[in-house]
């Protein structure tokens, strides 16, 4: 697998997550502590977030970091 469409995964998965929890992108930004624009970046795959921001984003969301 391509590093993009891992990326573009990763995202997509985010977005899944936050919207079965009912988080706007703005309440994720700040329960994870980053900008709204990063949260749009990473769930656009435009953005390879940083094992720290995958691990606030998985906190966040209430969900292992594998998922």
């Amino acid at each position: 697998m391509k590093k993009d469409s891992r990326i573009a995964e990763l995202g997509f998965n985010i977005k899944v997550k936050r919207l079965r929890k009912k988080i706007t992108q703005q309440k994720l930004a700040e329960l994870s502590k980053v900008s709204m624009e990063t949260i749009q970046k990473i769930e656009n795959g435009k953005q390879n977030p940083s094992a720290l921001i995958v691990y606030d984003i998985a906190k966040s969301l209430d969900v292992k970091i594998d998922e």
